[in-house]
């Protein structure tokens, strides 16, 4: 599962569902948006500045290579790969983010996909994941200070 710690800077609210938006990285230079759906969810109570964690799943992150146009998709993470695990079915790239420093993200796709891409070490791509399939949780506050959720 991947997880980034971040911040929460807007939601917004009508009947069952929210989108909040958040800022990820020392200076908020990744703005991420998860919807959430259900009429009791907690994030209705939520306020900006709030830390908070996004979660989703590797199956969830499409890979993109020079992409260009317009897309529906919210969550575009710029990144480079640093890893590749090639498996017969499935290959596993792990992206350092372009836009966040030190912090990496993994997808896993279908081999054909990573062999129809010729991917390899040190190319750059575009991690691409629906608001939909975000989940955000809050994060713990001990002593006045944000801690990821055990």
């Amino acid at each position: 599962m991947n997880q980034l710690s971040g911040r929460l800077l807007a939601i917004d609210t009508h009947g069952s569902v929210s989108i909040a938006d958040v800022a990820v990285g020392e200076h908020d230079t990744l703005i991420l948006t998860a919807m959430v759906l259900g009429a009791a969810h907690p994030a209705t109570t939520w306020r900006a500045g709030q830390p908070v964690t996004m979660q989703f799943k590797e199956s969830e992150v499409a890979l993109a290579r020079q992409l260009s146009g317009q897309i529906s998709l919210r969550n575009r993470m710029p990144g480079q790969v640093v890893m590749l695990e090639q498996g017969r079915l499935l290959t596993r790239v792990r992206l350092a983010l372009q836009d966040v420093p030190g912090v990496c993200i993994e997808s896993v796709i279908t081999t054909r996909s990573a062999q129809a891409m010729q991917l390899a070490i040190g190319d750059q791509l575009e991690a691409l994941v629906k608001s939909n399939e975000m989940s955000m949780m809050p994060q713990i506050q001990h002593g006045g200070a944000a801690q990821e959720p055990a």
